[in-house]
């Protein structure tokens, strides 16, 4: 049954895991600091509409692929391992006023997609659906109930570390300063990489 009980537990339990460190936090501190809090909002909208779609999927069975196959978690493991380790790498010299011009942020769809190889998307999904859903209400229901919540917490979240990156974008002017910045954050998604790789 929803109550209001069952929304502040699973409304805490996502704004913990949504508001931690993660790829998707990582990733957007660097567009907030490159391109701008404006310019990362399809970035931003992409992450819970990636979210929405895949535990919709989980409360209609996908989920079950992981315990029937648990070879997939493994690959999607490495796939992101890569992607980040290829993004820590883009990030270096990213903030030059040459490549500035060139990068762009993640389009909307983008980062939606992104989510399909997050594993702490897929564990948050999974986590949600197996401890918070209420299933003696109408499925429909509860799936809209489990999906909506994690659009409104995710959202406001999230934007937590892009304005963090914009406002170093905003106050840090020294190109040193810039560079170091630059290094930090490649090597905390390297770390993020790893850290997944192994867990």
């Amino acid at each position: 049954m929803i109550n209001f009980s069952l929304f502040s537990a699973l409304a805490t339990y996502y704004f913990i895991m949504f508001v931690t460190p993660g790829p998707n936090n990582a990733m957007l501190t660097a567009s907030g600091m490159k391109f701008g809090f404006v310019k990362t909002l399809p970035h931003l909208i992409g992450i819970p509409s990636g979210h929405i779609l895949q535990i919709s999927l989980v409360c209609f069975g996908l989920g079950n692929l992981f315990l029937k196959i648990p070879e997939l978690q493994f690959y999607m493991k490495i796939l992101c391992f890569f992607y980040l380790i290829y993004l820590s790498w883009t990030i270096l010299g990213s903030f030059s006023v040459v490549k500035k011009k060139t990068g762009r942020p993640l389009k909307l769809y983008e980062a939606a997609a992104f989510q399909f190889i997050n594993p702490k998307a897929w564990t948050i999904a999974i986590t949600v659906v197996s401890g918070f859903f209420p299933v003696e209400e109408n499925f429909f229901i509860a799936t809209t109930f489990v999906t909506l919540t994690a659009a409104v917490i995710c959202f406001p979240s999230i934007c937590l570390w892009a304005l963090f990156g914009n406002s170093l974008r905003l106050f840090i002017k020294n190109n040193k300063t810039k560079k170091i910045i630059e290094y930090i954050l490649a090597i905390l998604l390297v770390v993020t990489a790893l850290f997944i790789l192994i867990k």
